[in-house]
């Protein structure tokens, strides 16, 4: 009997300590799921809060993206302000170069015989010396080139230019207006040769090339008892005035 009652208590004393060790096992696993809990809590917010800076961050990007967007439309707006003006402002003297000159190439002709009067006169200084006068008699200017070429009766050989009397310029004339050359008749150191007297002098005109013809010639009036010249003779390139021709 003795070792029966001993065999219960012992078994029921298994059980007590099965039932309160299963006890304690369901309270840790609540307490574990608790702190588990606690744990998830907590993080939520801390998420929570760090999204809160990515948003204003955010926010103020787009600012400055809104800001630098201003910027770029107003120098945007300048530049073409800008680029406009100049280029109007380019047509308008490119237009006017033009105009000015197809002008001029229309309007300017040669001078020669159909378009000016020639006269002749000798004159007592410089000695041995005659002055040449064109008149511009056309409703256009014209322009001389180079030097008169000058032959008297049937000569055969035309005077030389003198080289020291050569203009910077073509020399052109208006309507109404005159140029001038001189001729060096002969030497007056006596050192020419074949002197004789002209009574005849055919003026001609040089083209835009050197001995080019420029057109029809002229023959003016001479004296009565004609011109003297020898071998000497020689003629300036036009010139402006009266005083350049007889100056050499």
């Amino acid at each position: 009997m003795r070792a029966s009652r001993i065999r219960l208590l012992a078994a029921a004393g298994i059980t007590l300590a099965t039932l309160s060790l299963t006890a304690c096992q369901d309270g840790t696993g609540t307490k574990d799921e608790g702190a588990s809990g606690s744990t998830a809590s907590a993080t939520t917010p801390a998420d929570t809060s760090s999204d809160s800076p990515k948003d204003g961050t955010g926010s103020d990007a787009a600012q400055d993206d809104s800001a630098s967007e201003g910027h770029s439309q107003a120098g945007g707006s300048k530049g073409t302000g800008s680029n406009t003006g100049n280029g109007e402002g380019g047509d308008k003297s490119a237009g006017s170069g033009t105009t000015s000159g197809s002008g001029d190439a229309e309007t300017r002709v040669a001078c020669n015989g159909s378009n000016t009067t020639v006269t002749v006169q000798p004159v007592s200084r410089p000695l041995n010396h005659m002055l040449i006068t064109v008149k511009n008699t056309g409703s256009k200017p014209c322009d001389l080139t180079y030097y008169p070429v000058l032959r008297f009766d049937e000569m055969q050989w035309v005077p030389q230019p003198i080289e020291a009397s050569k203009p910077q310029s073509v020399v052109g004339i208006a309507p109404g207006e005159s140029a001038y050359a001189g001729a060096l008749l002969a030497s007056a150191d006596g050192s020419g040769e074949g002197g004789t007297t002209g009574h005849k002098l055919t003026v001609g005109f040089q083209g835009r090339t050197p001995n080019s013809s420029g057109g029809p010639s002229a023959t003016p009036s001479l004296p009565a008892k004609g011109v003297y010249y020898d071998s000497s003779m020689a003629v300036t390139y036009w010139q402006q005035s009266m005083d350049e021709a007889l100056s050499h």
